[in-house]
């Protein structure tokens, strides 16, 4: 078993060239097993924050735990997700995720051994649209 305190780990401003509006990310102690890692990040984004379009090697599962989130993948509709629901994100599926225009969201990100390759952002358009 390992302990992690989470104390000495500390919020980073997102990345601007990844994600439109305000967001902050801490970045979780890893676990590894020899063969792949578990990573975990704690997002929190302000309202109408959100993440670039993207895409991912491994599945990614978002857990929300505060405000109200929006996740879509390319060519669905937006999905409204509260504190406490989660979705999966499968491999390689285009897709952006953030906080909805009233309201502050935070999310843990769990993510396998992966890549992510980031696409352009979510245009106003397209996000008020959602």
């Amino acid at each position: 078993m390992k302990h992690f305190q989470g104390d000495g780990v500390r919020f980073e401003p997102a990345d601007p060239k990844n994600f439109v509006g305000s967001a902050r990310v801490k970045k979780l102690p890893m676990v590894e097993d020899g063969t792949q890692s578990v990573i975990v990040y704690l997002v929190e984004f302000e309202p109408g924050g959100r993440t670039n379009w993207h895409r991912h090697s491994a599945p990614q599962l978002l857990l929300v735990q505060e405000g109200l989130g929006l996740v879509q993948k390319w060519g669905e509709p937006v999905r409204a997700l509260a504190a406490g629901e989660a979705v999966c994100i499968e491999p390689n599926e285009k897709h952006w995720h953030g906080a909805a225009p009233e309201t502050r969201m935070a999310h843990f990100a769990v993510n396998l051994t992966l890549t992510t390759e980031w696409l352009e952002p979510v245009s106003d358009d397209q996000y008020r649209a959602s």
